[in-house]
């Protein structure tokens, strides 16, 4: 199969040239998804999604370049924008009240109370920090993905991987100190 003349043809308006970039690239868009997402249902999602971003996209590819590495960045644009724009925060957000409120269901409401408004401050934090920090911290410290994993999900060297996560904790100790009142 010749690529490039599929994606002509879907350019031109075939519906077979289509269902045929679909069945060829579907999977892999599914599973780049899913690793993202951990939800098999946000991941089915955003694969439709981004067959209809594609079909918006398809005009302005240069067929002097290679369509896979174009398509996947097309791909982790899109799942980065949509953590940007949807309910990601609040998922996370409730994933990581569950295990607090089991951890420390059995340490009275004092206990219990502290832990609601650190959880709070956390979430403040991570709030002030910019996208790809936030980024970092979710996939590495909440969903706790190994940093090759967070490395593979946002196609970056391991290296800055884990200097990101680094700086991103470093920054949110200093949110939380100065929300605390403490000096650096």
């Amino acid at each position: 199969m010749d690529l490039n003349e599929v994606i002509r043809e879907c350019l031109a308006g075939s519906q077979g040239a289509w269902e045929t970039l679909v069945n060829t690239f579907a999977k892999r868009i599914f599973n780049m998804a899913y690793q993202f997402s951990g939800s098999r249902q946000e991941a089915e999602d955003r694969t439709q999604e981004v067959f209809l971003k594609l079909s918006g996209a398809l005009p302005k590819y240069d067929f002097g370049k290679n369509f896979t590495p174009w398509l996947l960045t097309l791909v982790k644009n899109h799942l980065i924008d949509e953590y940007r724009r949807t309910k990601w925060e609040k998922t996370q957000r409730d994933d990581y009240d569950e295990r607090v409120l089991a951890q420390t269901a059995h340490d009275g409401p004092e206990q219990s109370l502290v832990d609601k408004e650190t959880k709070a401050l956390v979430w403040e934090g991570l709030n002030r920090l910019s996208a790809d920090m936030r980024m970092v911290i979710i996939l590495r410290d909440l969903q706790g993905k190994s940093y090759e994993e967070v490395a593979e999900i946002l196609s970056l060297p391991l290296g800055t991987v884990k200097s990101r996560v680094n700086r991103a904790r470093l920054q949110l100790a200093q949110v939380l100190r100065e929300y605390r009142g403490e000096t650096s």
